[in-house]
């Protein structure tokens, strides 16, 4: 699912612009102008919404996503419990320009380039599927920059106790989703509650409707996922030894039924991760923070106040 570029990027002085000539951080997901920051030779567009003054939570995106498939009440939920919420676009990717890689380690490093311009300091890294691959080689390889990991509907490191299921792959490699594959995709089919949190969810995302990012190239995607499950989905001993060893608090937000990274193989290392809290929900799957978007919300904000 993932392959690297090899090459590291020297860090250089950033500028940051934004398309709106109002600064302040917006109070609202659906209305968060895009801003930007030159780096590297390249351009990471970003959205900045919440507490100017909170805990700041750099929110990674999943495989083939950008800045508008986060749920927006779920990213408000954040906000109002006082963090600094910030999700941004790949390089490459979205509006961002540069060479797109879905390399753990090159998202990570978009990451770690973005706190670094936006002068963050520690910060809570998170991130969502393969985002949440990421969250965890940005605290390999960053930890002077992390205070908190938040991992959501992903996979930790090392070998798996249950494997994925075709039918996410099936499903992830059709070029448009439609309700129906992203009901699959990210949440129960077989729970009417959760068939309906997707309509909504669905809903919710729909309602920016000017700013929007570019979809991700369903082409270019489709080479780092492959067409079916292997094991396992995130080979780095490296990356599970710092897990082992780390004293950063991690929350994994999962649902008790996600088709591609199962929170079994969380619960397989209790005792192993001796920082890591599990919130699973249930009846939910792969995006449990849009299932229950508050919910979720508060949970984790609850976990980075509560968890030192």
């Amino acid at each position: 699912m993932t392959r690297s570029t090899g090459h590291p990027i020297q860090h250089r002085p950033t500028t940051t612009r934004q398309e709106s000539s109002d600064m302040s951080i917006a109070s609202s997901a659906i209305h968060a102008p895009n801003q930007f920051v030159e780096i590297d030779g390249r351009r990471l567009a970003y959205r900045d919404i919440g507490s100017a003054t909170g805990t700041p939570i750099v929110l990674c995106t999943r495989f083939r996503g950008n800045m508008d498939v986060w749920d927006p009440l779920f990213l408000d939920t954040l906000g109002a419990q006082g963090l600094r919420v910030i999700t941004f676009d790949y390089s490459g990717l979205g509006l961002s320009t540069g060479v797109p890689d879905y390399d753990p380690a090159a998202l990570a490093k978009d990451a770690s380039d973005l706190m670094k311009a936006l002068k963050l300091g520690r910060s809570v890294i998170a991130g969502w599927s393969l985002g949440g691959i990421a969250a965890q080689v940005f605290l390999a390889l960053f930890p002077e920059q992390v205070s908190h990991v938040v991992v959501i509907g992903s996979v930790p490191p090392g070998p798996n106790v249950k494997p994925a299921e075709q039918l996410f792959f099936d499903t992830a490699n059709i070029p448009d989703y439609t309700l129906e594959d992203q009901t699959i995709l990210f949440f129960e089919p077989k729970s009417a509650a959760s068939r309906e949190a997707a309509r909504r969810s669905v809903d919710r995302i729909a309602s920016r409707t000017a700013g929007r990012s570019m979809p991700v190239p369903h082409g270019w995607a489709r080479e780092y996922l492959g067409t079916s499950p292997k094991s396992p989905l995130f080979p780095s001993d490296a990356v599970l030894q710092v897990m082992k060893t780390t004293t950063v608090p991690i929350l994994h937000v999962g649902g008790d039924h996600d088709i591609i990274f199962p929170v079994e193989n969380w619960y397989a290392l209790n005792q192993v991760l001796p920082t890591v809290r599990l919130l699973t929900f249930p009846s939910s799957g792969h995006g449990p923070q849009h299932q229950h978007p508050v919910a979720a919300g508060e949970g984790i904000a609850s976990f980075i106040r509560s968890a030192k």
